[in-house]
């Protein structure tokens, strides 16, 4: 008889699988949460105040070579070990940090940290591509934005208490004996993955990465850097230098949006450097400008955490009745306007407006992230999930970076100019501008059958594996 696919995700097959990977998602999202709320406190403690974005921005940078080993080792060996290896840089990470004693030895464990986490996402999207049958990706991408919610519910009060009456050095320490636990549960079911059935051969994209981190770095630098003369020179040699390994990191076509996975790779870009150049404001919005506490703007992300979990089981519940792409749209919409309805509250408009704001943009990406995740699985060819990962993944950190250094340039312009509101209305007004362009992503996704998209004629769809396909 043959072989009947699981039914479920928690299928005999599937559940330690499954189990492992919303414990890992749900473990990832505590600590970006919690360490980010304890941040503040280590800056107190440790000063160098001047360093303290680089404690995002090592971390983000990191993780692009981390998404980069993770894939392409998970097309030849399979995804556990890069999981184990990302999983025990992580821990090393946490480590130094809760042991550092100045900022910069932070920014560099930070740095660590986040090679470990770029291998996570990485080899999440690998095992649903691999083991996971079209009719269930939507479901696991749904249970991975659950995994966010009660991390969003607890972790940044539990931090922010841990962080002022005990030591922020608890809440780095602390999560090192989860990150074991992770690895027991989920490495079993990793393991049974294993490689391909059909490797994928292409050259190594580590350098690349590596070279775009830098060349981003570099970027990212000039702005913080105060004088125009100094920084526009830094600017101007860090997007040089990233042009050539951003080109070979991403497919084909992704700058014109080329049907396929270069729409869903132009899709996720532009999906996450619009929602989180206006996201990472808004706490700044409410506390700075509009006088209110931390529990205010606390409210407010946990609001946007549930909506966007809603969002993403409305994609899996109706995306095949509606169609993923109608769906991808509307969010993208829903975006659009969230981020318009959020410029009035950086004047004297209702707080109440800034919760209902956001509540509808989180509404907005719970649609548009998975349902550009799920058409670049649909657009991925068998052993070539791991370079598919690295273009889709290094896209959106990329671009989540630079949403928040371009608004973090306009609104530290404000603010050293005494027009801070204003700033921040013209970011958030620029944020809901580069939305528009996802809709014309959108429109050029390719779904299977299954998924309950049919396009009417033949597409030919990218394939990142061999040499020389990808970002020429």
């Amino acid at each position: 008889m043959p072989i009947q696919p699981p039914r479920g995700v928690l299928d005999p097959g599937l559940r330690g699988l499954t189990i492992g990977l919303i414990l890992t998602v749900t473990l990832v999202a505590f600590e970006a949460l919690a360490v980010a709320t304890a941040l503040p406190a280590a800056e107190d403690d440790l000063g160098d105040i001047y360093l303290y974005g680089w404690t995002f921005s090592a971390f983000l940078l990191a993780s692009l070579i981390g998404i980069a080993f993770a894939g392409e080792r998970s097309d030849i060996s399979g995804p556990a070990l890069p999981f184990v290896l990302g999983l025990v840089l992580f821990a090393v990470g946490l480590l130094v940090g809760g042991l550092a004693q100045s900022m910069l030895i932070l920014v560099g464990a930070r740095a660590i940290q986040g090679l470990g986490a770029g291998a996570i996402p990485a080899v999440a999207y690998v095992s649903i591509g691999r083991a996971y049958p079209d009719s269930l990706r939507p479901r696991m991408l749904a249970l991975f934005a659950t995994a966010w919610v009660v991390p969003g519910l607890v972790g940044p009060g539990v931090a922010g208490v841990v962080a002022e009456y005990l030591s922020w050095r608890i809440v780095f320490l602390g999560i090192i004996p989860f990150v074991a636990g992770a690895a027991l549960l989920a490495l079993p079911g990793l393991r049974s993955v294993g490689p391909p059935a059909i490797p994928g051969h292409r050259r190594s994209l580590i350098p690349m990465s590596i070279l775009l981190a830098f060349g981003a770095g570099l970027a990212l630098t000039g702005p913080t850097l105060g004088s125009a003369p100094v920084a526009v020179p830094f600017i101007i040699v860090g997007l040089l230098i990233a042009v050539v390994p951003l080109k070979r990191l991403l497919p084909a076509g992704t700058l014109v949006a080329r049907r396929g996975l270069p729409a869903a790779v132009a899709g996720t870009a532009i999906l996450n450097f619009a929602f989180f150049g206006a996201d990472a404001f808004i706490p700044l919005m409410l506390t700075e400008v509009r006088g209110q506490t931390t529990v205010v703007a606390g409210i407010v992300i946990t609001i946007t955490t549930l909506t966007w979990t809603g969002g993403s089981w409305v994609m899996e519940r109706l995306g095949h009745r509606v169609g993923r792409g109608r769906l991808i749209r509307l969010g993208l919409g829903l975006i659009i306007v969230g981020t318009i309805m959020i410029i009035p509250v950086t004047g004297s408009a209702p707080l109440w407006l800034a919760g209902v704001a956001w509540a509808i943009a989180g509404a907005g990406i719970g649609l548009s992230y998975p349902g550009f995740s799920l058409a670049a699985l649909s657009s991925t060819t068998e052993g070539s999930e791991g370079a598919a990962a690295t273009s889709v993944k290094t896209a959106e950190f990329l671009a989540a970076a630079g949403g928040a250094g371009i608004g973090g340039a306009i609104v530290g312009a404000g603010d050293a100019g005494g027009w801070l509101p204003e700033s921040l209305a013209i970011n958030f007004a620029l944020m809901a501008l580069v939305c528009v362009p996802g809709l014309y992503a959108a429109v050029r996704l390719v779904f299977p059958s299954s998924l309950g998209e049919v396009h009417p004629s033949p597409v030919q769809v990218s394939n990142p594996s061999p040499a020389g396909t990808i970002g020429q």
